[in-house]
């Protein structure tokens, strides 16, 4: 809800989120894909809409397509029909472009959210329907002129729609870090929306709780979670501030300055008859053979959901902690191997933690990591067998990320060997209570809290590595006596 100046606003949202396809070929030709070419080297007749060249279906596109609808529990439409899309844009060279529009391939689904707090939210998902990518205005490499790329004209475009069912700009934070995380796990779309390889349009509109919907605006191509959150958030307050100072709010298709982090208008909003949708008369209906989709669905990939709830079950993690593990597929095949016969919530921890804490300061993900995680399950075997205690295993650790080196090398180079040495720690305890006689006559007086202080003098004395436990069972009797 925002609270205006005259009451209590809802916010409704619904999302259109273009996911490239992962696919060596384009939708309907068979030039490459790879981000990063040359301008204009990765163009084919088809793409630059040459006369005469005809469109062709990509299997492996549709595939994908089917793919991700089974993985969004959605409904599969067996007969689906391309359309021409008809719009001027310098970077769409035929003038069109070939999408669905009344009959896609993939029909009603839904996501499931983890809420913070607890609950779950579903979203629906109205359609996904297959579409080819424009290409690429490029608006910064001449001081008057705009240069055009075709490399990106023709790649296999998802488009997945919700329905209106978000409500505040960080439920729709949450929705598309779950979308993109199933896109990953199926390996139908990397998600890297840096790249521009998932993209999303806003549809925002606000009203009085329980009114029929208001006008809605549409906010283009935001390209990171950061900037949807922040566009939602400022457009929503924008047609609050306008209805309750008497205004209409105009239906439009808005920017987001990043910058000024504001939107900005872009166009009139355009209906779906102003595309003049019409049949593509060069592509014959799409018909799937229900066998085919059958044996797809057989072969979908473990999800977040179900990973999620086997974690709890097979490892006996807390649903929190499940739910950071397998945000990412790479971090819960990380998890796994490391715990393998393991500690699990000990290798949990390490991984949320330590690991974590170590790729943010170096800017990598997990699949970077310098530490893999038969590394890290090594390092929690020296813990579980009392070679290490827990705070040399984090100077252990800090070593391991700087160097790649093993931990038990590091151990064995730097002397970090845990003293278990039940009569050596014995004589450290003895040489600190001998030297803070007068501290020891205050605790046994009644200052508990300098407990801790012969703990950290003890350990002091050891480098460190006197084993805890030993410590505090000696420290304690010694102080009793």
């Amino acid at each position: 809800m925002i609270e205006g100046r005259t009451g209590s606003w809802e916010t409704v949202i619904g999302l259109e989120v273009h996911a490239q396809m992962i696919s060596k070929a384009k939708l309907f030709s068979g030039a490459a894909t790879d981000f990063g070419a040359e301008p204009n080297t990765q163009v084919s007749p088809v793409d630059a809409a040459f006369p005469g060249m005809l469109p062709v279906i990509n299997r492996h596109c549709v595939e994908q397509a089917v793919k991700t609808g089974l993985g969004l529990d959605a409904e599969i439409n067996l007969t689906s029909v391309f359309d021409r899309k008809n719009y001027f844009y310098p970077d769409l060279p035929a003038g069109y472009q070939i999408s669905q529009y009344q009959q896609p391939v993939v029909g009603r689904g839904r996501v499931s959210l983890d809420m913070p707090g607890g609950g779950r939210r579903e979203i629906g998902i109205t359609r996904l329907h297959l579409e080819q990518d424009a290409g690429k205005s490029l608006h910064d490499q001449h001081p008057s002129l705009t240069y055009v790329d075709l490399n990106r004209a023709g790649v296999g475009l998802m488009e997945i729609v919700s329905e209106p069912d978000l409500r505040s700009a960080e439920e729709a934070g949450i929705y598309l870090r779950k979308l993109r995380s199933i896109l990953r796990y199926l390996g139908t779309c990397d998600g890297n929306m840096e790249e521009g390889s998932l993209r999303c349009d806003c549809n925002v509109s606000v009203r009085r709780p329980g009114e029929p919907y208001g006008m809605r605006c549409e906010i283009k191509n935001l390209n990171s979670i950061r900037y949807v959150i922040q566009a939602i958030d400022y457009e929503a307050r924008r047609q609050v501030d306008i209805l309750e100072e008497g205004g209409r709010v105009e239906q439009q298709t808005r920017l987001f300055d990043a910058e000024r982090g504001i939107t900005r208008p872009m166009r009139s909003k355009e209906e779906a008859h102003d595309y003049r949708y019409f049949p593509d008369p060069d592509l014959l209906p799409l018909l799937l053979d229900p066998e085919w989709v059958a044996r797809l669905r057989g072969v979908l990939p473990e999800l977040p959901d179900d990973k999620k709830a086997r974690l709890t079950v097979a490892y006996g993690l807390s649903a929190d902690d499940a739910g950071v593990l397998v945000a990412e597929k790479e971090t819960a095949l990380f998890f796994e191997r490391a715990a393998q016969g393991r500690d699990a919530k000990a290798a949990a921890n390490w991984v949320m933690g330590d690991l974590f804490g170590a790729l943010n300061r170096l800017g990598v993900g997990i699949d970077g990591s310098p530490v893999s995680a038969d590394q890290l399950g090594a390092l929690i075997d020296l813990i579980g067998d009392g070679t290490i205690s827990g705070r040399l295993a984090k100077e252990v650790f800090a070593e391991m990320v700087t160097t790649g080196a093993d931990a038990s090398a590091i151990v064995e180079a730097k002397g970090l060997r845990q003293v278990t040495d039940s009569g050596a720690i014995e004589a450290a305890i003895d040489a600190v209570l001998t030297a803070q006689a007068d501290k020891v006559g205050e605790y046994r007086a009644g200052r508990d809290k300098l407990y801790g202080f012969f703990v950290g003098q003890v350990m002091r004395a050891t480098q460190g590595k006197a084993n805890p436990a030993l410590v505090n069972e000696l420290l304690q009797k010694k102080l009793a006596g």
